[in-house]
């Protein structure tokens, strides 16, 4: 746990230098899911509908956004290597870095998302399904980015090719993750819902790390 403590704070500081580019990313959020009611119009009901989906993308592009900072600072600094040459499990550092990652980007998307919800018109009640499900669904999306970050790093090239990699396996998690407050709203059960990304988050932590270290090591041959 030394181990895994060290690289997470050293992880969050660099995150907290380069805040730059984390406020980048959470503006981005905020712009795309307030963008959406110039587009559509200002009708309330029509507002709710799509509120949490709006959300949902928009927390997902944001994530997506970045992604390709998770491994590409130490790759360029030589950290990754001494890192993926030592000793230590890759699988306890790995999991360090992708928590910091959910730390500095995806902790923030939560943390914003009722004030975005409220300008749809959201419900309490809606509001709070939406971020008990934001809270489940977004260290997925970036358990699920890292892999697609370690496969595509030193490439040419790499942001497009991370968003086709990793685009299709979330899609899952936006369908589960709106349709729970969709759920809510029509007056039905979120259990299934919320299960569901619970089983994902779980699987996604028991094998993201393993394959992240597996590209890392074809990544660094």
């Amino acid at each position: 746990m030394n181990l895994f403590l060290a690289v997470l704070r050293r992880d969050l500081l660099l995150a907290w230098r380069s805040r730059a580019d984390l406020l980048v990313a959470l503006s981005f959020f905020v712009i795309v899911a307030s963008l959406f009611p110039f587009g559509v119009g200002a009708e309330t009901n029509q507002l709710r509908a799509i509120g949490p989906g709006v959300v949902w993308v928009a927390a997902l592009l944001a994530t997506l956004l970045a992604l390709p900072r998770m491994f590409s600072q130490d790759f360029e600094s030589g950290v990754l290597e001494q890192l993926l040459l030592s000793p230590e499990p890759r699988v306890l550092w790995l999991s360090a870095k992708i928590a910091a990652h959910w730390l500095a980007t995806g902790l923030p998307l939560v943390i914003v998302a009722p004030l975005l919800a409220l300008m749809y018109g959201l419900e309490p009640g809606a509001i709070g399904v939406l971020c008990a499900a934001l809270l489940l669904g977004t260290p997925i999306l970036s358990l699920i980015g890292a892999i697609g970050a370690a496969l595509t790093l030193g490439l040419r090239g790499a942001g497009s090719l991370l968003a086709l990699l990793v685009l299709p396996l979330m899609v899952p998690v936006l369908v589960f993750g709106a349709g729970s407050v969709d759920a809510w709203s029509a007056g039905m059960s979120i259990n299934a819902h919320l299960l569901l990304l619970g089983g994902g988050l779980l699987g996604a932590l028991a094998l993201s790390p393993l394959a992240c270290a597996a590209a890392l090591g074809i990544a660094s041959d």
